[in-house]
């Protein structure tokens, strides 16, 4: 024998790895030999009341995915145990169905793990009770079925079932054919898609159950649609009116927006603020609108006794009893009586600064609908006599009760003049720079100034007596 080459021998040390290594993947990755040893897996027993052709080695599929294998079937006293070999990395929920399903035509059955919610994982040694599984029909007693409900069917009108679908579906073979494409095509789509399709299944439960609950709420809404639709169909004339003067509606409404299109969007623009006025007044216009038709009502009411009747005058029935001086007339907030104008007066002249108006209590019974209680909008529960002093925290201070009828009527105890003076706001006064040299500044107005003798360009100082000369004759 001759002696082993060093390439022979490299060569042969090639070929054992490469035979280990294919050995390994036929171990580990085809035979699955840990699997059989029951590593990385755990034991599942699922109770069938028969077998349903069911046979070791079969799938195990979770949500459509393989998950393990049957590992055995045996007879149990109440039917079938089968024993399932699962996967130790795939966490499946114990509240679960069990559905044995028939892989194609020609059998190859397998067990679907259907889950029902979220719950703890199955762990070895879990049952999965008969209850919670399902098994396909018999075969046979499928095919015995069949046939007898075939031999019931007369064959003179079965012979016109098999002409009549000739019929229907003769030269539809292009038709049917892309129809089956198609469906081909959305299973294989919709086995793509397999996890959102599960999740939107599982997920929709709570929408179903929400119907289930407002069926009262559908009837009624049904009930409603009904009585619509039978109105509809009784005025059926006036339905078919609208919809036939509808056009013409249109067109003419369409004709009014193009003449009012250059000054409605000016006018749409000014009721901005008449809006914004309106949201702060919201409240007071609520109220307005509230006693509006009462105050409608008690203007009508006061000619009622005179209706339908043949008076020829028309009678007013409200009550005019007067009452002088009760209460008395308010002074107090107002100009003193030796400032007061005298009524045959005709001029006109300017009116005081300020703000004049009855300053007495806001509870007392003079005036009680005065300015000073005038409700303010933006701060609700507080009442004012100006809009500023209802926007600030300065709260309302009479000047006294309003009954000093003995000398001045405005002697004030609260220190405020009358009339009541905004505060004056603060002048800030000019500060502009100046030029020494030149003597120019610039003013308040923006024009430049000169005024050269306000300071020595060269910084010396000087005396009272120059600052009386003229400039220029020192």
């Amino acid at each position: 024998m001759p002696p082993l080459t060093r390439r022979i021998i490299v060569q042969l040390i090639v070929l054992g790895v490469v035979a280990l290594v294919g050995g390994a993947v036929m171990v580990f990755g085809y035979i699955k030999l840990p699997g059989m040893f029951g590593i990385g897996r755990y034991q599942v027993i699922v109770e069938l009341p028969y077998t349903a052709g069911l046979y070791p080695t079969g799938n195990v599929t979770y949500r459509g995915v393989e998950v393990g294998r049957v590992k055995s079937v045996r007879l149990t006293e109440t039917g079938v145990a089968a024993v399932l070999s699962l996967k130790s990395d795939t966490g499946i929920p114990s509240d679960l169905d069990a559905e044995v399903h028939s892989q194609s035509a020609v059998g190859e059955q397998y067990i679907a793990l259907l889950p029902r919610g979220d719950s703890p994982p199955l762990k070895d040694g879990d049952v999965i009770r008969a209850d919670r599984t399902s098994v396909p029909p018999d075969l046979d007693s499928v095919l015995d079925e069949m046939n007898s409900g075939l031999d019931t069917i007369p064959r003179d009108d079965l012979r016109t079932v098999v002409d009549e679908a000739y019929i229907a579906v003769g030269g539809l073979g292009p038709e049917i054919s892309r129809l089956v494409t198609g469906t081909a095509s959305l299973a294989v789509d919709a086995r793509k898609n397999l996890g959102p399709l599960l999740m939107l299944i599982d997920e929709s439960k709570p929408v179903l159950d929400a119907q289930t609950d407002s069926a009262d709420s559908v009837q009624q809404w049904a009930g409603t649609l009904s009585a619509l639709s039978q109105q509809l169909q009784e005025h059926d004339a006036e339905v078919q009116g609208v919809l036939q003067q509808g056009g013409p509606v249109a067109e003419e409404t369409r004709a009014l927006f193009d003449r009012l299109r250059p000054t409605l969007p000016i006018v749409l623009a000014n009721l901005v603020s008449v809006a914004q006025v309106a949201v702060v007044y919201q409240p007071s216009i609520e109220q307005l609108l509230v006693l509006l038709p009462q105050a409608a009502a008690t203007a009508q009411a006061v000619g009622v006794a005179n209706r339908n009747t043949k008076q020829d005058y028309s009678g007013v029935f409200l009550s005019f009893n007067l009452r002088l001086n009760l209460p008395p007339p308010c002074t107090t907030g107002f100009l003193p009586a030796q400032q007061q104008r005298a009524p045959v007066l005709e001029d006109h002249p300017d009116r005081p600064a300020g703000d004049l108006y009855c300053r007495v209590p806001q509870d007392s019974p003079l005036s009680v609908r005065g300015v000073r209680n005038t409700p303010c909008v933006t701060r609700p529960g507080k009442r004012a006599p100006t809009v500023a002093m209802c926007d600030s925290d300065e709260n309302y201070v009479p000047l006294n009760d309003g009954y000093n009828w003995k000398g001045d009527p405005n002697a004030t105890l609260s220190g405020q003049p009358v009339p009541q003076l905004p505060p004056l706001p603060a002048v800030p006064l000019p500060a502009v720079e100046y030029d020494p040299a030149s003597g120019a500044y610039v003013g308040p107005d923006g024009r430049v100034y000169t005024q050269s003798d306000l300071a020595e360009a060269d910084g010396s100082n000087r005396t009272w007596q120059s600052m009386l000369l003229p400039p220029g004759t020192g």
